[in-house]
């Protein structure tokens, strides 16, 4: 009986690891983006170009957990910045990259918060709306806060 328990016990401890892992691989993975200058209407942008394994993510429903960064400056509950980077580290207040921070689009609002959270949703690429980010999670839900 012992035995069973304890394979039951790594069952679940291993479970948890793959998903922290999980998380962690969804940003490691979309770091290998790059960048290509383009010319609008506006001047100049830099367009994403996405490596083939973020291509292959495109549409499959990813884990990510992160730091909520305030909208705008504000927070609007049912649509969050998410940054793999906290506030003071983050591509919009410190060091990051672009490739540090998605919009996520929740099925349900959340509340405000400084921890860190994980959210599941169907991840989108963009690379051609300018007034987006170049990752969003569509039909989100926050698993843990």
């Amino acid at each position: 009986m012992k035995k069973w328990s304890f394979i039951w016990v790594m069952v679940f401890f291993l479970g948890g690891i793959f998903n922290q892992v999980q998380a962690q691989g969804v940003w490691k993975s979309l770091t290998e983006v790059s960048y290509k200058i383009s010319e609008d209407q506006y001047g100049e942008l830099y367009v994403p170009v996405f490596s083939e394994n973020i291509k292959k993510l495109e549409g499959k429903v990813v884990e990510a957990d992160g730091y909520i960064i305030p909208f705008e400056g504000m927070f609007k509950p049912d649509h969050i910045i998410l940054s793999s980077l906290p506030l003071a580290e983050c591509f919009f207040c410190g060091s990051g990259g672009p490739e540090t921070v998605m919009e996520v689009m929740l099925a349900k609002p959340i509340k405000y918060t400084s921890n860190r959270v994980k959210v599941k949703g169907t991840l989108t690429l963009n690379s051609k709306d300018p007034e987006k980010l170049m990752y969003i999670l569509k039909n989100a839900q926050l698993i843990s806060q």
